[in-house]
Order: structure tokens, then sequence, then C-alpha cells
């Protein structure tokens, strides 16, 4: 096999670099989506909302994610990675320093819809820039750790809320919303100058521009014959959005949103309105409840280290089938117990946390992997746009199910869709590990089916 520049390049500070910057989407998705579950009782007790204005306030952002990962998707594989990767976060500091100000639920509902269109336009932009730059031996590993800053941005949420309501107590939530636009603005200056991606540039026949721009990462190793290793794996096929939903491409992008679409609405309607939920299970102190929720975010952090050595050891389809079905006993459990002890009431959900390591770090290796350059960021948008609907509708739903069925059946439903999405990875999960880029999106490439082997066991 010849040898291909990205794919085969030593791990450097530059791509250390591409990472963190990435990286701070997946921060400050964590952050503002999680920052509202801890101030939306505070909030609704100012802004006299209901429990369904609740719901909305909490899926708003969902479906502007929705919006921005199925337009901006599609807009990046056009005009580019680099042009957008900072932009949107303008629109983030924005619209949290205005939700400082809101009045009235209505336009609270707005804000966080504008704030989720321009964070689904990061999800699609940053995850095909950086898995275009990654060598194929961290590919895996490091756009899994990817959504370890979105954990991380969570559990800053919960310590900054706590901490404000604690400190600030009347209108805390005000500020709470508005800190989000610090680590915005720090971003935004981060960003610029970022290089375009130069698989891009050769799939749009600007092979010059690609050769500057290795030549200013890598130096004397971007000769000439290297760029035409690139230009030969990155020939354009005239794919446009439509092909994401035809053929092969077709059953790729049924399983990655499917997938998708089943560990998160769980997840997200957890995150949303974690202090609501652990309030139901009988913590009803404000402050016990932040705290526990802060506890499980990082046990969510937690349970991807171990999945990020497994994705190169057991492989991506094994660990997210038998990562689903671990996922599914602890919502039983709470859906079975509703009135156990708190300390049942919270192991249950740090197991959950542990368990849904693999699904999480999978989200952006999956999507990468799977689909060319031509629409890379299409596809990761689509993959966005239906997980973040079906999440949307949970989240909505989710106080709505906690005041009317109680907290014991509502966790049975949640744990009828993780089932549902066991199911499906067993069906569709391909196995991609190992291989480069260009060959783990090629529908003309065998993709093997590694047997799903028992969870701790090493493919050999």
């Amino acid at each position: 096999m010849s040898t291909s520049l990205i794919d085969d390049a030593s791990f450097r500070p530059f791509h250390k670099k591409m990472f963190a910057l990435t990286a701070g989407g997946q921060f400050l998705d964590g952050y503002l989506l999680s920052i509202v579950g801890v101030v939306v009782l505070g909030m609704s007790t100012d802004l006299g909302m209901s429990a369904s204005q609740e719901g909305l306030i909490g899926a708003s952002a969902l479906v502007g994610l929705f919006v921005g990962g199925l337009i901006f998707g599609r807009v990046t594989d056009r005009i580019g990675r680099q042009l957008l990767f900072t932009l949107h976060f303008v629109v983030i500091a924005a619209a949290s320093i205005a939700s400082m100000f809101v009045n009235d639920p209505t336009l609270m509902v707005a804000l966080r819809f504008v704030i989720g269109i321009a964070l689904g336009a990061d999800y699609a932009i940053g995850s095909a820039l950086l898995s275009e730059w990654l060598p194929t031996a961290q590919r895996g590993r490091v756009m899994g750790m990817l959504i370890m800053a979105w954990f991380v941005g969570a559990t800053a949420a919960y310590v900054v809320g706590y901490a404000l309501i604690n400190l600030v107590d009347a209108e805390a939530w005000r500020w709470a919303l508005g800190s989000a636009a610090i680590p915005a603005v720090v971003f935004i200056i981060a960003r610029i100058g970022t290089p375009e991606s130069p698989r891009w540039l050769v799939s749009r026949g600007r092979v010059e521009e690609a050769q500057a721009v290795l030549t200013r990462v890598y130096g004397e190793e971007a000769t000439p014959e290297a760029v035409e290793s690139l230009v030969t794996q990155e020939t354009a096929h005239g794919l446009g959005f439509a092909e994401v939903f035809r053929g092969d491409y077709l059953k790729r992008t049924a399983f990655v949103g499917l997938f998708w679409l089943l560990q998160i609405v769980p997840l997200f309607a957890i995150y949303s309105f974690g202090p609501t939920i652990l309030s139901a299970f009988g913590m009803s102190g404000s402050s016990d409840s932040i705290i526990g929720s802060a506890l499980i975010s990082l046990l969510f952090l937690v349970g991807c280290v171990p999945a990020l050595r497994l994705i190169d050891t057991l492989g991506r389809r094994p660990l997210i089938v038998w990562s689903f079905a671990l996922m599914v006993i602890p919502l039983a459990i709470l859906g079975l117990a509703p009135t156990a002890p708190v300390a049942v009431v919270l192991a249950c959900f740090c197991a959950y946390a542990l368990f849904s390591g693999g699904p999480s770090i999978l989200e952006f290796i999956y999507p990468t992997e799977l689909f060319p350059t031509e629409i890379r960021a299409t596809a990761v948008g689509v993959g966005t746009a239906i997980s973040r609907i079906g999440a949307a509708i949970g989240t909505y739903l989710l106080p709505i199910g906690l005041d009317r069925i109680g907290a014991g059946p509502t966790m049975l439903i949640m744990a009828g869709i993780t089932l549902l999405g066991f199911a499906v990875c067993l069906t569709l999960a391909p196995e991609t590990r190992g291989r480069r880029l260009a060959d783990a999106c090629s529908v003309t490439s065998t993709v093997t089916k590694s047997p799903v082997q028992p969870a701790g066991s090493v493919a050999h």
C-alpha cells in the first residue's frame, strides 16, 4: 500500500491544536444545553412558565440543532470548512448575552433556537474539518475525545450554575445563561487563521491551494508525489445532498441517524432536566439535585475513557452493540423501582452514564468515517438533524411525562428507546477500525462486521 501524507503522518502539535479548537464547539454545546437544566426551576418561577413552556425552552435549542446541522452541513461541503469555522460563534456569544435581559418565555425560546442553529452548524463544520486532518492511527481516539469536551462543558455548567445560585440567588439564571458568551469569545479569537481542509480543496479541484496548505503544516514532507496521492484518493464524483439518501449511503445514513437519535433522546432529556428528574426521585433540594447532576455528568465523562481504548482493540461494532445492551439495565431498574432509595437512584444514573461512553464517542467517528469528503459534512449534518429532532421531542415531553405519568413510567419509556437502539446497532453497525479515511468511506470496499464479543474482551 502506498504512503499517504495525511493518513500516515505522525501525530504532531498541529493535530493537538486542531482537536482543541474543534473541542471548543463541543464544550460550548455541553455548556449551553446543560446550563438550562440547572436554572430552569428559577427561570420558570421568575417568568411564570408552565411545564409545557419549560419543555419548549429545553427543546428549542435542539430544534435549532436540527436546522443548523441540516442546512450548514451542506453549505460546508459546498463552500468549505474554514470560512464557517469561526463565524457561528459570534451568533452564540450575542444570543447568550441577549438571554440575560429576557422577560418573556417566547423570546427565550427564540434565542435558544438561534443558539441551536449555530451549534448544529459547528457539529458539521468542526467534525468534518478535524477528521480530514487526522492520521489513521489516531483518528478514532481523537474524534472520540470530542464528546468528552461536551461532558466537560456540561460539568462546567453545573459548577457555574451551582455557584451562581448560591452567590447571586435572585435571577442567577440570567448570569448563568450569559456566562456562555465568555468561552464563545475565547474560541472566536483562537479559531482565526485555521487552515482549510486539503481533502476538501482537492475534491473541489483546488490542488495548488491544497499544496500550499499541506506545505504550511507538513513542510518538506508535502512533496508533489504526496499531493498527487491525495488527489487520487479525493477524486470528486459529483455527489450531492441527495446522495446520502441513495443506495449504500442510505443504509449508512439510517444507521448513523438512528443510533444517534436513540442514544441522544434519553441522554439529552437527562442532561436538560437532570435536577428536575432527581427531584422527582426524592432529591428535592435544589442544591442536592444540582450536585447529583454534576456527579452524573462527570461519570458520563469517565465512561468515555475505557471506550476510547476499546474502539481500537474491541472495535467500533462490538463496542456500540454491547454499550446499548448495558444502558438498558439501569433505566429499566429506575422505571420498575421509582421509590428506591436515593443511593440506588444515583447508582442507576451513574451506571447509565458509564455505559453510554461507547455510543457517545462514536457519534463523531462513524459519520465522518462512513461518508466521502464531498458529502462528509452533509452526512454529519443529517445525522445531527435526525438525532436532534428526536431529542427535541423527548426533551419537550420529559417534564410533561414526569408531571402526568410519574418518574417510573417515564424511565421505562427511556429504557424502551435504548433497547430499540440496541436492535438497530446489532442489525446495521459496520466495522471501520484501522481503515484509511478514503477506504472506510468507500461503498465499493467491503466493510466487514466483526463478531460481537463480550464487553471487556479484546479482538486480535
